[in-house]
């Protein structure tokens, strides 16, 4: 049986895209290492204002779909750990919110954001189980992307920041 990794082509751009520019073919906690590869693009994005920063999330969540979709075929696979562009917006959703782009809202943000992506708690579990293809891919991030944007905001809140 051949390993759906070794159907990756990273010179292909929905591969690329969709393996978060090579993070999620680590060996080890893939999501989370397309999660920490979003880090930078995310200190990009937030110099943006607010409604580009929107746009281009929107933007990068529907094409994700595709991306998402055209990788997963081409793996053979059912969102593969490798394929971590849901990772990217949902950890960009979760940022939204930061008032700031400093180390400590990053780091809330992060582990927010990873702890609803691998707890999954309802309704994204059960969005994960129904929900299949691309959209199936994306959508489960998307949603724990708002609950960590939620989590966020009460934690800076509550920490007073």
């Amino acid at each position: 049986m051949v390993n759906p990794k070794e159907k990756i082509i990273l010179s292909n751009p929905w591969h690329l895209l969709a393996t978060g520019f090579g993070s999620g073919l680590s060996p080890v906690v893939p999501g989370t290492m397309g999660t920490l590869a979003a880090v930078p693009f995310y200190f990009l994005l937030a110099q943006l204002p607010f409604v580009a920063y929107l746009a281009v999330i929107a933007v990068s969540a529907v094409i994700g779909v595709a991306i998402c979709q055209k990788t997963s075929d081409d793996m053979g696979v059912h969102d593969h750990g490798s394929i971590v562009w849901d990772e990217f917006v949902g950890f960009w959703i979760t940022m939204a919110i930061a008032p700031a782009a400093t180390w400590q809202w990053v780091l809330a943000g992060f582990v927010l954001f990873r702890f609803f992506d691998m707890v999954k708690p309802w309704p994204i579990s059960w969005l994960d189980k129904h929900v299949h293809g691309g959209f199936g891919i994306m959508v489960d991030d998307i949603l724990a992307g708002f609950m960590a944007m939620i989590a966020l905001w009460g934690v800076g809140n509550w920490l007073g920041w």
